[in-house]
């Protein structure tokens, strides 16, 4: 698994607890692989502009068809701002039933970015979790 650098917010000053989601979606075919990630990282830019994000990975397992974010935020206020974005919701209109999407959320007590992605990673390894 690959994952992009530390992507800061504007809440990224956030002490206490905080708001993590992970999602994955893990394509039908391959072909749709590049255009998803594209897709996902073009979205990312926004991320300095959204009101309550503290941080965010993108990551990709190409070779499984997989790829997702792990986003933390100051509460659920601001990941539901992200979630109705215009973008956003091109984005899961046009992938969405193209794949298997999962996705699960928890509050952390701080937004100490190891110990957010060790769980996500745990999260993202276990398969068997429920898809969404």
């Amino acid at each position: 698994m690959i994952r992009s650098k530390w992507i800061t917010g504007p809440a990224a000053d956030v002490t206490g607890d905080v708001l993590v989601s992970v999602t994955e979606l893990t394509l039908d075919h391959f072909r749709r692989t590049p255009g998803a990630y594209l897709a996902g990282y073009s979205l990312s830019r926004e991320w300095p502009r959204l009101a309550g994000a503290v941080g965010q990975w993108l990551w990709a397992d190409p070779l499984r068809r997989r790829l997702g974010s792990v986003s933390v935020w100051r509460d659920r206020k601001g990941l539901r701002g992200f979630v109705g974005l215009p973008a956003h919701v091109a984005i899961m209109r046009k992938y969405r039933d193209l794949g298997t999407t999962r996705a699960t959320s928890w509050h952390a007590a701080d937004a100490d970015p190891l110990t957010i992605w060790r769980t996500a990673s745990r999260w993202l390894r276990d398969e068997t979790q429920p898809a969404v």
